[in-house]
């Protein structure tokens, strides 16, 4: 293992999490390896070396993690809940295939740290069945009931970073992300998640016109921003908290009220919200960060307000720059094809 400076590992590196993730730990002084299928969409990468490695294969799961300290296990088949709700079992045949053979080659490469990103689709079904929920405690999880395809492969990692801590003494930290949303995010295309779907609706939207939601967009959610995301990542990654633990905010908001926050953000407070049958998942989510200020001291601080209008300015001129004509699709992609070779 390499001594001196900190050789990280971020799988998903070409992805919006991930992305921010790599520029995180450069600036904390980490060696980045980011690994992924694609680079980043948007702008280029700050890892030090990038792989482009399709971990659902042991041998690459491998490669990427020699002579690494630490693993930041981000990679993951997913988009937002269009997506996550009509993919359900391919998305649990890949993620599971990434998970395993990442922990397990990180395991037989001697990493030191192995950090999970977990997802709030964890929680079970029956607690969020109201848009007035209660916030999630980390204990509520069990018994289990996630959410689709999606949630029960993240709750079957977890415990297996459970396992592979006890059994083999490899230090699993595992988080459970709250909606995570920020500059360079999927905004078309399908698997684009609410906040991010939102803000291109509300930059093309015409004044005086329409803008359409899924839904009667009454439904619940808090959101957080990357950058806090990330500093979360960090934190509990060196804390000697195994987790795992939310990381959110405890802001809840309905979904016309968000869509409402972008068009005031946009200018646009004369355009008319439309709602149509869509995807929705759950009624209502919020995280519940007791636990998460116990044990780091610290929670996400990034007001909504101030994180949505760095979002939306983002993807506005994104759109400008790249045309109208990227941001339009709203059709649902499959997930990878699955086949992948021995």
């Amino acid at each position: 293992m390499s001594t001196g400076i900190k050789r990280a590992l971020v799988t998903g590196a070409g992805g919006f999490i991930g992305h921010h993730l790599v520029a995180h730990l450069r600036r904390n002084g980490y060696w980045v390896r980011g690994v992924d299928l694609h680079l980043p969409e948007f702008r280029p990468t700050e890892a030090d070396e990038f792989l482009l490695l399709d971990l659902r294969e042991k041998r690459n799961a491998e490669r990427a993690t020699s002579d690494i300290d630490e693993v930041y296990a981000l990679a993951a088949d997913m988009g937002g809940m269009g997506f996550i709700s009509a993919n359900h079992a391919t998305i649990m045949y890949n993620n599971s295939l990434i998970d395993f053979n990442t922990l397990e080659a990180a395991r037989r490469n001697g990493a030191s740290r192995f950090f999970y990103a977990s997802s709030a689709c964890v929680y079970p079904s029956h607690l969020q069945s109201s848009a007035d929920v209660t916030g999630l405690r980390e204990e509520v999880s069990h018994p289990a009931d996630p959410e689709d395809g999606y949630g029960w492969e993240k709750l079957h990692i977890e415990h297996a970073c459970a396992y592979y801590r006890e059994e083999f003494g490899l230090e699993t930290r595992v988080a459970r992300l709250h909606n995570v949303y920020g500059p360079y995010s999927t905004y078309a295309g399908g698997r684009e998640k609410a906040p991010a779907a939102l803000a291109r609706k509300a930059a093309l939207a015409a004044p005086g016109g329409e803008m359409e939601i899924w839904g009667d967009g009454r439904q619940t959610r808090s959101f957080c921003y990357v950058d806090d995301c990330v500093e979360g990542i960090r934190r509990l990654t060196a804390s000697d908290f195994p987790g795992p633990v939310n990381i959110g905010t405890e802001h809840l908001i309905a979904i016309d009220d968000l869509a409402r926050m972008l068009l005031s953000i946009a200018g646009k407070e004369d355009v008319r919200l439309v709602h149509r049958p869509g995807p929705q998942g759950v009624r209502g989510r919020n995280s519940d960060n007791t636990l998460l200020r116990e044990k780091l001291r610290w929670e996400p601080a990034t007001p909504l307000w101030e994180g949505m209008s760095a979002m939306y300015h983002w993807i506005e001129r994104d759109i400008a720059r790249r045309g109208r004509d990227v941001a339009v699709s709203s059709i649902v992609p499959r997930a990878e094809e699955p086949h992948v070779r021995p």
